[in-house]
C-alpha cells in the first residue's frame, strides 16, 4: 500500500509540473494570437488579455491526454534512471502491478476532469466565444434553445430583436409558429409580429402569414393590428453567425448535455454532434488510462538496457497517433459515417487493450 501510494504522489507531481508548463505555453500563445486577431480592431489589451485567459481551460483540457502521456514518460524514466523500478521487481512486485496505482490515479483525473472541470471549461468557452463574436461583428446575436422551442436575439444600433420559433430546420434560417418582439433602447416593446413561418434570406426575415402589433402610440394594440400574407423585415443575420451562435458542443456543460440533446430534438436540429461529443467526454478516463498504459509501455525498462531515445519517440508517436485518431473517428461519428458508441468508446478500448498486450508480452514474453 505505502508503494502504491508512492508512486500515485510521484505521478502527480509530475503531472502538475507538466500542466503547469503547458498553461504557460497555450496563454502567452493565445495572446499573441489574439493581439494579432483583434489588435487591429482596436480592441483594449485589457479584454484581448481577458479573452486569452479564457481560452487557456479549453487549450488544457483538449490536450490533457497529450499530458498525461509526456507525464508518465517524465515519471518511469526517472524511476529507471534511478533504479527504483529494478528495486521493485527484485522485491517480488510485478511491473504490472506497479502500474495499478498510477492507472488508479490517471482514472480519477479523468473522472474529476470530466465532473468538475468540464463545467468550468464549458463556462469559459461560452463566455470566449460571446466576447469574440461581439469583439469580430460588432453585434450581439445570441442563439439558444430550451424546452419552450428556438430564442435567437439580434442586437442592432436602434435596439433588440428577440426572436422565438417552436421549431426550425437544421441551421435554424427556416422557422415555424415564430414570434418577433422588437426594443428599443429606454422604450420597451415596440412592437410584435407573428408568422406561420419565417425564412432568412439576404437582409431580411420573409414571413408568411405574419400579424403585427403595434405596442406603443395606440390605446387598442388587437384593433390596430395588421395582418400580411408575406412581409419582409430587415435583418443583419446570416446564415453562418447563426451557425455560429449555436457555438461548440464543449460550450454545454455535461450535466445539462442530455436536457440540451433532448431540446434540440424538439426543435428540430440534428443532435449528432453533441451526442458524440456527450459520450466522448464520458470516455475521457479510459482514453487517459490509454495514454498511461502507452507511456509505461515503452519506458518501463532500465536505462542500461539502451535505445532510450528509440522508446521515448515510440511512445511519444503512439499517443500523439492515438489523440489524433481519437478526433478523427469523432469526427467521422459527427458526420454519420460510424455509429455514436463506436466513435467515442473504440479508440480507448482498442488501445487499452493493445498496450496491455504489449505490457503482457515485454513482461512474461
Amino acid at each position: 500500500m505505502i508503494l502504491h501510494l508512492y508512486f500515485a504522489r510521484r505521478f502527480l507531481r509530475v503531472f502538475f509540473a507538466v500542466m503547469a508548463i503547458f498553461v504557460l505555453i497555450l496563454f502567452f500563445l493565445d495572446l499573441i494570437e489574439q493581439l494579432r486577431v483583434f489588435g487591429a480592431k482596436g480592441v483594449a489589451f485589457d479584454d484581448v488579455f481577458q479573452l486569452a485567459l479564457l481560452n487557456v481551460p479549453m487549450g488544457i483540457y483538449r490536450i490533457l491526454p497529450l499530458i498525461v502521456i509526456l507525464s508518465t514518460i517524465t515519471m518511469f524514466l526517472g524511476l529507471a534512471r534511478t533504479s527504483e523500478l529494478v528495486v521493485t521487481r527484485a522485491s517480488g512486485r510485478s511491473a504490472m502491478r506497479s502500474l495499478i496505482a498510477p492507472i488508479v490515479t490517471v482514472f480519477l483525473i479523468g473522472a474529476i476532469s470530466v465532473a468538475a472541470f468540464n463545467p468550468i471549461v464549458a463556462a469559459t468557452s461560452k463566455k470566449f466565444e460571446a466576447l469574440a463574436t461581439k469583439y469580430k461583428l460588432g453585434t450581439d446575436s445570441v442563439l439558444s434553445i430550451s424546452p419552450e422551442g428556438l430564442w435567437l436575439r439580434e442586437g442592432t444600433g436602434e435596439g433588440q430583436t428577440v426572436i422565438r420559433a417552436a421549431r426550425s430546420n437544421l441551421d435554424g434560417t427556416h422557422l415555424y409558429n415564430v414570434t418577433f418582439i422588437h426594443f428599443q433602447e429606454n422604450e420597451g416593446p415596440v412592437n410584435r409580429i407573428e408568422a406561420a413561418e419565417a425564412i432568412l434570406v439576404p437582409g431580411a426575415w420573409k414571413m408568411m402569414n405574419a400579424k403585427e402589433w403595434k405596442l406603443t402610440g395606440t390605446d387598442n394594440p388587437e384593433r390596430d393590428a395588421r395582418t400580411y400574407d408575406s412581409l419582409d423585415l430587415p435583418s443583419s443575420l446570416t446564415k453562418n453567425q447563426i451557425a455560429d451562435s449555436f457555438g461548440t458542443p464543449s460550450a454545454v456543460p455535461i450535466w445539462q448535455l442530455p436536457a440540451f440533446i433532448d431540446s434540440l430534438d424538439k426543435a428540430g436540429f440534428s443532435a449528432r454532434q453533441y451526442r458524440v461529443w456527450l459520450q466522448t467526454e464520458l470516455a475521457m478516463p479510459l482514453m487517459l488510462v490509454a495514454m498511461m498504459m502507452i507511456g509505461a509501455g515503452f519506458t518501463m525498462r532500465h536505462t542500461r538496457l539502451g535505445r532510450t531515445d528509440l522508446m521515448i519517440l515510440g511512445a511519444v508517436i503512439s499517443g500523439v497517433g492515438l489523440y489524433f485518431l481519437r478526433n478523427f473517428v469523432q469526427i467521422l461519428g459527427d458526420s454519420g459515417q460510424l455509429p455514436v458508441m463506436i466513435a467515442a468508446w473504440g479508440p480507448p478500448v482498442a488501445a487499452i487493450c493493445l498496450t496491455l498486450a504489449l505490457l503482457l508480452h515485454l513482461e512474461d514474453g
